[in-house]
């Protein structure tokens, strides 16, 4: 569909593109991969034709339909939220409407929302509608610029779906390798002014890569000891008369060699949050909470009523549950942030909270500097060592200067982490503190977070993120909280059990009944039944086992880090986990061989 071949493009003094050339072909699945500030954008314009090549060319298919949606702004209108996404649609009829409206629904959108104007809505949802619009055009070719930066996890999953079976090709930049995973089938990677297609998802892009640059490195390794051996020869031939000819040949031959360079490092994130000061066992305490919110021209919104909800030192957990559902309402009031209607907030023995908040406005005071508002705090750090920082999270020289009013998104979010860490809480509740951050960044913003010793709770879309830190999911759902202990795919497995349990229940139930049968035929239905019990029983048991070997093993991992050995009372506690798990797999083992056994003697019968 379009061909690049040859490209080259720089801003003044920066190049982008050199030699560049990229097929893409229908049905392709890539993802768009490099540092910020490589040019990844600046591609897409040019496959927009928003943007020329200073030399090469572009070839287009004649006819191929491009559909773009970038990272930020939306264009706003008057129109309604429907208007606004059956707008420029051909041949319209009802069905294209109900298609649009399911669009719509799948990303979000309730039915009274359909009527809002656009320009009424925050950045947020108009950016889902211009997604809403872009997918109901269905062109041919999807360029997609961090589309999961505005969607709560329910959205995103229903995206991935939508997208898996989208017919077109798609093009996408996005920071979230899970989602690139299950979208994509190849990795393309700006690297030294080149386009490379790597064939695969994005493990195994990494793996080939890291492959490409220890193969180069020993290139360049063994061409450095050839080159010194050379120079050495020359040194100490060229004054001789009886050599000096083949140290002269020899000093061509260094000066007509090419030379294997090494790319450049790409400069990363470094982070590492102080650990804290210790708590108490409880953390936080929410009792008796009522919130609700007042909607003009709309009824009340309930959110909570006589709720209780507490944090435990230690704890990496992560919200999760619908849009509206009140997960940020929950942790924005865990954080002080907002007061609860009644209801108390109870505050653990020297417990300091820090928020991180998706919505950087009102957070950023627009007219600072990023150096006067990484300094606005109590600890009176000194201005050295603030800038030190800072220049580790890729605000170096002049650049703590700008105002944060002209930062983009994962500027402000580097800089919302600086704060976090010249002021360090022990307890950290952080609202999407991946959106606008790189892949780079986020597994930076990982690694700190699973070394952190305090208490973490998070809402996030990222399902690699909630994979790599939660330790529980707590699914919010109207009103109540239900706590599951493990990561994001153990709340999954156990969401897709209960409802086969429930559709199967549902299935039981509207059976009609059955003429009573024989008392032999009768029982020996019931004997069947009994034994598919056990045998669901005994899969379940296995899975339970297996699940929490898995997290016996993390804690062991936990135990092994050198620096937990020097805490007594973290190694007791680490120690009691593991006893009591290992007590509930030792359990369950005697289950299973009791089940195993009877099966086996009922077999043989």
């Amino acid at each position: 569909m379009i061909t690049l071949r040859n490209v080259y493009k720089s801003f003044g003094q920066q190049v982008l593109f050199e030699d560049a050339s990229l097929q893409v072909n229908e049905g392709d699945r890539f993802a768009l991969v490099g540092p910020n500030g490589a040019g990844k954008s600046t591609l897409f314009k040019m496959m927009l034709r928003a943007e020329e090549a200073d030399e090469g060319e572009l070839q287009f298919k004649k006819g191929v339909v491009v559909g773009y949606l970038p990272q930020e702004n939306p264009p706003l209108s008057e129109r309604t939220v429907v208007e606004e996404v059956l707008d420029g649609a051909e041949d319209y009829d009802g069905r294209l409407e109900a298609e649009g409206k399911a669009i719509l629904m799948g990303l979000g959108f309730k039915v009274e929302h359909f009527t809002r104007k656009v320009n009424t809505l925050s950045g947020g949802w108009a950016m889902r509608a211009a997604l809403a619009k872009l997918l109901l055009k269905k062109p041919d070719l999807l360029l997609l610029d961090e589309p999961t930066n505005h969607l709560d996890l329910d959205s995103l999953l229903w995206l991935e779906d939508y997208l898996q079976s989208y017919q077109g090709a798609i093009f996408v930049i996005s920071h979230d390798r899970d989602f690139i995973n299950k979208i994509c089938n190849s990795i393309v990677s700006l690297q030294e002014h080149q386009l490379r297609v790597y064939r695969g998802d994005y493990e195994h892009y990494l793996e080939q890569r890291e492959q490409e640059k220890q193969k180069l490195y020993s290139a360049w390794r063994l061409q450095q000891e050839q080159i010194a051996q050379m120079e050495d020869f020359v040194a100490r031939n060229r004054a001789r008369v009886s050599t000096s000819n083949r140290a002269q040949s020899m000093l061509k031959r260094l000066e007509k060699l090419e030379r294997i360079e090494l790319p450049a490092e790409t400069k990363t994130v470094k982070i590492r949050f102080p650990q804290p000061s210790r708590t108490g066992t409880k953390v936080l305490e929410l009792k008796g909470i009522n919130k609700i919110y007042k909607v003009p021209d709309h009824p009340d919104i309930k959110v909570y009523e006589d709720f209780n909800f507490t944090l435990e030192r230690g704890q990496k957990m992560c919200f999760v549950g619908h849009n509206g559902a009140g997960k940020s309402t929950l942790l924005k009031m865990l954080a002080g942030v907002i007061e609860p209607d009644s209801g108390e907030r109870a505050l653990g023995l020297n417990v300091k909270t820090g928020y991180f908040s998706q919505h950087r406005e009102g957070i950023l005071d627009p007219r600072k500097t990023v150096l006067q508002e990484a300094m606005d705090n109590d600890r009176m750090n000194p201005e050295l060592m603030v800038r030190t920082v800072l220049g580790t999270f890729l605000f170096p020289g002049d650049n703590v200067y700008k105002r944060t009013e002209v930062l983009s998104g994962g500027e402000k979010s580097r800089l919302m982490l600086v704060k976090l860490l010249l002021d360090p809480p022990n307890v950290l509740l952080m609202d999407e503190p991946t959106t606008h951050l790189d892949m780079a960044s986020v597994d930076a913003l990982i690694a700190a977070l699973k070394e952190f010793e305090g208490t973490l709770c998070f809402i996030s879309h990222d399902v690699y993120f909630i994979n790599a830190l939660a330790d529980s999911v707590v699914h919010v759902e109207g009103g109540k909280t239900t706590v599951y202990p493990g990561n994001y795919d153990y709340f999954r497995y156990r969401q897709e059990q209960m409802a086969r349990e429930a559709a199967g229940e549902k299935r039981k139930a509207a059976e009609p009944a059955k003429p009573a049968p024989s008392q032999d035929y009768e029982e020996k239905k019931r004997q069947e039944a009994e034994a598919r019990k056990k045998t669901r029983h005994a899969e379940k048991l296995k899975k339970e086992v297996d699940y929490t070997r898995r997290m016996v093993e993390n804690l062991a991992a936990k135990m092994s880090d050198p620096a937990v050995h020097a805490d007594y009372n973290q190694v007791k506690e680490l120690g009691d986990k593991i006893a009591a798990l290992e007590a509930k797999i030792a359990a369950w083992t005697r289950e299973l061989e009791a089940l195993e056994t009877e099966a086996g003697v009922t077999g043989s019968n």
